[in-house]
């Protein structure tokens, strides 16, 4: 086993604030940082008021296969390398899956210093079920590819979270009311974490209208599962439990009572609306 290592750093998609303590650490004190955009891992460094002190290399999705071979022999002799992507988590749809493949294989050890993630972030504050999801990714570039793309998702029970170009975001949605249908619950999260912050939560047919006039910033989108309670209908549950629990029924019990007389819900979709929506009222959890 090397004495280099690999350190996978998440971080911050718009608050400096949300850099963790390792990751501080681990940007004054690794030999190489290997920086998706090295502008912006300077502008980071800054903004935490933390010196640099190793040797700053890209590791862009075009140069990552050709920095390889001189990474992996750095950490053989002992040196410790970060890798660090714009913002969230390297490797999540961002550099770093060859490097990381490169040194299992030359028995380098790697470690994440976990934290922000737009796909996590997104999936907690849409409102949609997250006990299984998948990640798709950024949604097909081209019109054909991307209706192909949703169709193959028509069944998938799984919340679905993916990536989307703000250009495209319109086009996007138009397609899936036509593959998924107008009602399927979906949330589009802007700017996370930014000043801008904005979900918007509704059906499919709602959201495509909205994206209609224009939308700016970073996107994610999450997308309900085949099945999933449209979320008018969902608020009417919600309103069905809040009355049980009006009555001296237990949150979770009367989510499990109403969940349990109704298809296409499930105990644990039904308690998280619940909490969305006292948050949102600021009512008491």
């Amino acid at each position: 086993m090397s004495s280099g290592r690999l350190l996978l750093g998440a971080t911050p998609l718009g608050q400096p604030a949300d850099a963790s303590p390792r990751l501080i650490d681990a940007l004054a004190g690794a030999d190489v940082v290997a920086a998706e955009d090295t502008r912006r891992v300077k502008t980071l460094a800054r903004a935490l008021d933390v010196e640099i002190s190793g040797r700053v290399v890209s590791l862009f999705d075009r140069v990552e296969a050709l920095r390889v071979t001189a990474l992996v022999d750095a950490m053989q002799a002992g040196a410790t390398v970060l890798v660090v992507s714009d913002a969230g988590l390297p490797v999540i749809n961002d550099p770093g899956y060859r490097l990381v493949a490169a040194c299992i294989d030359a028995g380098i050890t790697v470690t994440c210093l976990p934290g922000p993630s737009a796909v996590t972030t997104a999936l907690v504050v849409s409102g949609l079920p997250s006990d299984k999801f998948c990640f798709e990714g950024f949604a097909p570039r081209k019109g054909a590819a991307r209706r192909a793309w949703l169709a193959s998702l028509a069944d998938e029970q799984r919340t679905c979270v993916f990536f989307e170009s703000p250009r495209r975001l319109a086009a996007c949605l138009r397609d899936a009311v036509d593959q998924l249908g107008g009602a399927r619950p979906a949330a589009v999260c802007r700017e996370l974490t930014k000043v801008h912050e904005e979900v918007v939560r509704g059906s499919l047919d709602e959201l495509a209208d909205w994206a209609t006039g224009g939308v700016l910033g970073e996107i994610t989108v999450v997308l309900a599962g085949a099945g999933a309670t449209p979320y008018a209908d969902l608020q009417s549950l919600v309103e069905e439990v809040e009355t049980l629990v009006a009555a001296g029924i237990r949150v979770k019990d009367a989510c499990s009572e109403v969940a349990a007389a109704h298809q296409g819900v499930r105990s644990r979709q039904l308690y998280d609306a619940v909490l969305l929506a006292r948050r949102e009222t600021g009512a008491a959890p």
